[in-house]
């Protein structure tokens, strides 16, 4: 092999959790190759609307600490937005109240009940990162490879085919883990959106009841306005549904009356990567090597990336 090539790390998985791991590695001086069966920009990442709020995503006790630590970089991030794809930007999570949420929320600054002018029933208002992942994944790519790490398009099996080529292999395969670790546990929730002309919505709106498959929310991207949306647990299907479309776009102008005649851009299907908790060990493989695996992210691989890299990077010391 080209020791160029050579690696001590090898992360399988191009999303935002596989290339945040490994750009934490990197920039901790290891020698990273990110395999990715897709370009970043053809990832379950590249369609997320994307705004940082931890959202069906377990355990709780854990998560909290790991999206506070994610906070904290996009909130830095956000001081360069048209280089980072990450802004600061102000709304609602409609029918939300401070009680119900966990202790992390002490750690969200300026989150506080919301007015009647900002939203006629109760909710919480906050300011909060908002990811153009168009921007934020090849962002994220070049920051890796600024660091001296590697992309390869590679699509992989068996975690034995990297375990061959390095002695560290962090598996960021989300959806993917079902098959290739194999990991049952792992399902998807379908969510489909719908990316208008932005009216002039300045400010994101949520709804979301997590035990509906229906859900309603706004992000203003600078791409288009993006409608949301579903969670339709163990949906396979990449097909954008016509019907569901519609009904995105009645329940968002529902609540904001300007969207209903605006121009449809795009329709959107992601699988989350669902698990009743995020996997994140460490293993030894009986062939040798270490594994970590790293997934299950759910609906919050962006809002929790960072804080997860962190704590896999750990694991992936090569002595523990």
């Amino acid at each position: 092999m080209d020791t160029e090539q050579n690696a001590d790390v090898i992360v399988v998985g191009g999303g935002v959790i596989g290339l945040t791991t490994a750009i934490v590695l990197a920039e901790r001086g290891r020698k990273v190759r990110v395999w990715t069966r897709e370009p970043v920009e053809r990832t379950t990442s590249a369609v997320a609307g994307a705004l940082w709020w931890p959202y069906r995503i377990e355990p709780e006790a854990l998560v909290g600490a790991w999206a506070l630590e994610s906070l904290l970089v996009y909130e830095e991030l956000a001081e360069r937005p048209e280089e980072t794809g990450v802004r600061l930007v102000e709304g609602v999570h409609g029918e939300a109240s401070l009680e119900e949420l966990g202790s992390w929320a002490a750690g969200v600054g300026g989150l506080r009940a919301s007015t009647r002018a900002e939203y006629s029933g109760s909710g919480l208002w906050a300011r909060l990162p908002l990811i153009d992942m168009s921007v934020h994944l090849p962002w994220l790519r070049e920051r890796l490879l600024r660091a001296g790490g590697r992309v390869e398009e590679r699509t992989v099996v068996d975690l034995a085919e990297p375990g061959a080529e390095a002695p560290v292999v962090v598996n960021c395969t989300g959806l993917g883990a079902r098959e290739l670790v194999p990991d049952p546990l792992v399902h998807p929730v379908r969510g489909q959106l719908v990316v208008v002309e932005n009216p002039g919505v300045t400010t994101w709106l949520t709804s979301v009841a997590h035990s509906s498959e229906e859900s309603t929310y706004f992000f203003p991207q600078p791409g288009g306005l993006i409608l949301g949306g579903t969670a339709q647990e163990d949906d396979w299907s990449l097909t954008p549904d016509p019907r569901t479309a519609e009904a995105i776009v009645a329940r968002c102008a529902a609540l904001r009356p300007e969207i209903a005649g605006a121009r449809v851009l795009e329709h959107r299907v992601g699988l989350r990567p669902a698990r009743p908790s995020v996997r994140l060990e460490r293993e030894a493989p009986t062939g040798g090597g270490t594994v970590v695996h790293h997934y299950g992210h759910g609906g919050a691989g962006v809002t929790v990336a960072w804080g997860c890299a962190r704590e896999a990077a750990e694991l992936a010391q090569p002595d523990l």
